[in-house]
Parts: C-alpha cells; structure tokens; sequence
C-alpha cells in the first residue's frame, strides 16, 4: 500500500512540453510520463494558453519545457507571458513552475537571454539526454530518485 501511494504521490507531477517538433515532444513525452501527467504543445501561443487554463482551474503545471525556437510566439516571449500570469494570479516565489528551455540554440546569447529576460530555471540543448533531463527535473524536487 505504502509503494503504491508513493508512486501516486511521485507521478502527481504535471508537465507541459511545448515544440514544434513531433520528434522532440516524442522523446520529452517518452522521458518523462512515467513521472507525471504530460501535456503536448506545438507553439508558444499553446503553451502560454494551456498555462493560463491550468492557473484558471487550479491545476496548474509543476514543470515546464520549452523550446525556443517556435512558429506563433518564441519560447522566450512565452515564458515571459507565463511569467506575467504566474504574477497576476499571485503564486509566490516558492511556488513558480520550473521551466527548463530545452533548444537546438547553444550560443552564449541565446542562453543568457533565457535566463535573464526569460525567466527559465535552466537550459539544456538539444539533443535531450534522458539523464541530463531526470537531473534537472530532480534537483527542483519535482521527482524522486530512481
């Protein structure tokens, strides 16, 4: 019984993964669904609409991954757009999503500009490595060791 409460418990992690590859959302989805509830977005403007209805519904998502590079609305302008919505629906500090940008972009600039202007928790280029991924996922705490 204890086993199957720590695993609802762990699993309790809502993920939302935005890119517009297929590929990429396939291989972030396959990584970390055994971890929680994923959620698939193609663009900037999805993600920042899905955010919002979570906020809305108070069900809002733990975890974050964002491309950059994306038709519609940048991971960028839509991290700075979750940002603002986290603001205004007055989550503290402690209670922000972890956003983790995940993009093909590895130049100095466009790693600054994510954490500085985009407000992102942390950058990991593509290709994703699983245990790159889990690491980062580990540190904020939003899933166990294992």
């Amino acid at each position: 019984m204890f086993n199957i409460l720590l695993k609802e418990i762990i699993t309790a992690v809502k993920i939302l993964i935005a890119d517009d590859d297929v590929n990429s959302r396939v291989i972030l989805t396959s990584i970390l669904a055994p971890h929680g509830e994923c959620h698939e977005v193609m663009n900037g403007m999805e993600a920042v609409s899905a955010f919002k209805t979570a906020l809305e519904t108070n069900e809002p998502y733990q975890l974050v991954c964002m491309d950059i590079m994306m038709p519609e609305m940048d991971g960028q302008e839509a991290v700075l757009a979750i940002r603002a919505a986290e603001k205004a629906h007055q989550v503290g500090a402690n209670d922000e999503t972890v956003v983790i940008m995940t993009s093909a972009l590895d130049t100095l600039d466009s790693i600054i500009r994510s954490f500085d202007q985009g407000g992102c928790n942390a950058y990991l280029g593509k290709p994703i490595r699983r245990a790159a991924l889990l690491e980062k996922v580990r540190n904020y705490g939003l899933i166990g060791v294992g």
